[in-house]
C-alpha cells in the first residue's frame, strides 16, 4: 500500500532527474569559492529573484538566521509576526546566537502585518529601548494557512522601511509558490525586499537547502556568519545539482499542487463534523479542525487515518494540516478523502 505523505511538503524526495544530476555533479571546495556547481546554482537562484547575488545555506532556518544577523547587531529589534516561522519555530536563535531582540505583532489573516501596527512599534531613539533595525515578513506564510501576500503589499511595507532607514527580510520558503498563485513573476514578489531566503528541500523537491539572497556586500557579509553558524560546506556541488534541476524544472508545475489541495479542500468541505479553514486552500494547504461529535482525540485521529495509510501534520487541538506536493497525485487525494469519509 502506498503511503499518503501529506505531513508536509519537507518530504518530498529528488527526482530521477535529480539524482542523476547529484551523481554526475563536478565539485570543488565551496569555503574556497571553487565549487562550480554551487557557484551556478548561486547565479540561477539570484537571477530568478532579480537580486545581486545568492548563499547556498543547508537549511531554511538558517538562512533566515544569517539574514537577521548580518542585517542586526546585538540589542537591535526585529519586527515580525506572532505566527512567524522565525519567532514559532527556528528555536529563538537570533536571541540566542545573534542576542537580537524581537518585537512580535499578530498576523493578520493573510498573514500580513497590519502597516499602522508597525508603524506604531518603531522605537524611538531613546537609549533606555532597543534600535529597530528590520522588518522580517513571511510569503507564502505557513501557520496562517498558507496565505500569500501579492507585491503591493510587500513594496509597500519595504517602502514604509527604507523611509525610516530599515531593511526588510523575506521568510520566503515557498516564496514560487507564492508567485504562482499571484500568477506574477517571482522577482516582482522580492523585488523590494533587501533580503530573501527560500527552500529547495519544499515543493522544489530538492533533498536539501535553501538559498538567501541579496546585494553583493550583504552576501558577503552573510558568508562571514554562515561560516560562524557552521554552514560552510565543502565539495556541496552534489547537493547543488538537485537545486539547479528544481529551479529548472518544478517551478511551474507548483500550480499541479495548489490545483490538489483545492481538490482536497472541497472534498473534505462536504464531509460532516469538518470544518474547512476559511482561505483554504490558497496555495498547497489545507488546514482542517474536528469537531466535537467525532469522540477520537487527536493522536487517536491521526493514527486512525496512518492505519489506512494516510499521514497527516496535527498543529493544534483537533485541528490539521495537509500538505500537496510533488509525490501527491489525483488518486491519493481522492485516497484521502474516502479515508476522512469513514473516519
Amino acid at each position: 500500500m502506498k503511503i499518503v505523505d501529506l505531513r508536509s511538503d519537507t518530504v518530498t524526495q529528488p527526482t530521477p532527474e535529480m539524482r542523476e544530476a547529484m551523481a554526475q555533479a563536478v565539485v570543488g571546495d565551496d569555503v574556497y569559492g571553487e565549487d562550480p556547481t554551487v557557484n551556478k546554482l548561486q547565479e540561477l537562484a539570484s537571477s530568478m529573484l532579480g537580486k545581486e547575488a545568492g548563499l547556498f545555506v543547508p537549511s531554511g532556518t538558517m538562512g533566515n538566521l544569517v539574514a537577521m544577523l548580518t542585517h542586526c547587531q546585538r540589542g537591535d529589534e526585529v519586527i515580525l509576526g506572532n505566527k512567524a516561522h522565525t519567532f514559532l519555530y527556528e528555536a529563538g536563535g537570533i536571541s540566542a546566537l545573534g542576542g537580537v531582540h524581537s518585537c512580535q505583532l499578530p498576523n493578520q489573516a493573510d498573514g500580513s502585518l497590519a502597516l499602522d501596527d508597525i508603524c506604531r512599534s518603531i522605537r524611538e531613539n531613546d537609549p533606555h529601548q532597543p534600535i529597530t533595525r528590520l522588518i522580517a515578513l513571511e510569503n507564502t506564510h505557513n501557520r496562517c494557512g498558507g496565505t500569500f501576500q501579492d507585491p503591493t503589499y510587500t513594496n509597500q511595507v519595504s517602502d514604509f522601511a527604507h523611509q525610516r532607514g530599515l531593511f526588510v527580510h523575506l521568510d520566503g520558503a515557498r516564496i514560487f509558490n507564492a508567485a504562482i498563485a499571484c500568477r506574477v513573476p517571482v522577482k516582482q514578489m522580492v523585488d523590494s525586499v533587501d533580503s530573501v531566503t527560500f527552500c529547495l528541500s519544499k515543493g522544489l523537491c530538492a533533498p536539501v537547502g535553501s538559498i538567501l539572497c541579496g546585494k553583493k556586500d550583504f552576501i558577503y557579509k552573510a558568508i562571514r556568519i554562515r561560516k560562524q553558524l557552521g554552514g560552510g560546506m565543502r565539495q556541496a556541488g552534489v547537493l547543488a545539482a538537485a537545486g539547479i534541476v528544481a529551479l529548472e524544472t518544478m517551478v511551474e508545475r507548483l500550480k499541479e499542487d495548489h490545483e490538489r489541495a483545492k481538490f482536497l479542500a472541497e472534498g473534505l468541505k462536504k464531509l460532516p463534523n469538518l470544518t474547512i479553514d476559511k482561505g483554504t486552500a490558497m496555495t498547497n494547504m489545507v488546514f482542517l479542525s474536528v469537531n466535537s461529535q467525532i469522540k477520537m482525540s487527536t493522536n487517536e485521529i491521526a493514527g486512525y487515518l496512518n492505519e489506512k495509510g494516510i499521514r497527516i501534520g496535527s498543529v493544534g487541538e483537533r485541528r490539521f494540516r495537509l500538505v500537496t506536493h510533488y509525490w501527491i497525485n489525483d488518486d491519493d487525494i481522492s485516497r484521502t478523502i474516502e479515508a476522512f469519509a469513514d473516519l
